[in-house]
């Protein structure tokens, strides 16, 4: 049975706050270590009202200091908008702090807007020197050479493991290039999720940190008692999404009885294309739907969002998830 991960969204509520929501995100971990998960990821986001994860090395920090054993990281970080040095800094010193519990997942979007880059400070063009800057904030989780003048300490010789995230062909590429984990986005790009993975597999180069491709799929699950719960409980996930096309990216909304009244027919086609592998209902629905996503996608890891209002029920979800999947 492959593993299965976490990436929480790190969603504030309305009537709730950002503590609240970084304190959820830490106790969605503190329950998915006891069900079996492998690792939760948060990712670094701005400008985005309902979503509390900007700071994404602090965020690690508060939740691996709730945890013990599962592996706590970045899915991902934002490589174009920062200095490889630094984030070397932060990951290293992560690593000293949680040993062999740190995992550093590099995206090449900005994950905000234009108006929002501008005020990181970062050039649009930064994206473009993605490729050398893995290959730099590699470099420098390796052990110091002597006479090496620029150390990022304390990240010297930590290796931390990096994985390319995607939701193209590019960081397919790029991953099987550098000999590199990866994981593709389609909980919000399914369109190019077989292709990437096919592309990831064909070129892949082993490298000192992997000796053999290694896919983990990212998919939207919702599970409740019954699928008819599930699917209203989904409808906070697809209110958010037609939010995203209506440019009003606010808080995360309680879900509510017929998605039709809140969406046009438009937004609908829209959303349905993003959410398209998106699996929602009981156990056995979960369990039917993951084992044909894996055997389709011949995944090694599958890491589930599972945008629930109410922590509680979000928490039984992942709860209900983990029994359907690990018996």
């Amino acid at each position: 049975m492959i593993p299965l991960s976490i990436l929480d969204l790190a969603r504030i509520r309305e009537g709730s706050t950002a503590r609240e929501a970084l304190d959820n995100a830490r106790d969605v971990a503190v329950h998915a270590e006891r069900w079996g998960y492998k690792r939760i990821w948060v990712a670094e986001h701005h400008n985005m009202p309902g979503i509390a994860s900007a700071a994404t090395s602090i965020v690690i920090t508060h939740i691996a200091e709730g945890t013990k054993t599962i592996r706590v990281g970045a899915g991902g970080i934002m490589l174009p908008n920062h200095s490889p040095y630094i984030i070397a800094e932060q990951f290293g010193t992560l690593a000293h702090l949680f040993p062999g519990r740190i995992d550093l997942g590099l995206g090449r979007a900005p994950g905000t807007d234009q108006l929002t880059l501008r005020a990181i400070r970062r050039p649009p063009e930064a994206a473009e020197r993605f490729p050398q800057d893995v290959l730099e904030l590699q470099a420098y989780f390796r052990e110091a050479e002597e006479g090496q003048r620029i150390q990022a300490v304390p990240a010297a010789g930590t290796h931390v493991p990096l994985w390319i995230l995607g939701s193209s062909n590019f960081g397919a590429v790029l991953a099987a290039e550098l000999g590199l984990p990866y994981s593709f986005a389609s909980h919000f790009a399914p369109d190019y999720l077989l292709p990437a993975l096919a592309l990831y597999r064909s070129r892949f180069k082993p490298s000192g940190q992997l000796d053999r491709p290694y896919a983990m799929v990212g998919v939207n699950i919702v599970a409740a008692e019954t699928d008819a719960e599930a699917r209203r409980l989904f409808t906070t996930q697809q209110m958010s999404f037609t939010n995203i096309f209506r440019g009003a990216r606010g808080l995360s909304q309680p879900p509510i009885d017929d998605i039709e009244t809140y969406w046009t027919e438009v937004e609908k086609a829209q959303v349905q294309r993003m959410l398209a592998r998106s699996i929602v209902g009981s156990p056995a629905t979960v369990k039917a739907g993951m084992q044909a996503l894996v055997e389709e996608t011949g995944a090694d890891e599958l890491i589930i969002v599972s945008d629930v209002f109410d922590h509680r029920k979000r928490l039984r979800s992942f709860e209900l998830i983990a029994e359907a999947w690990f018996g």
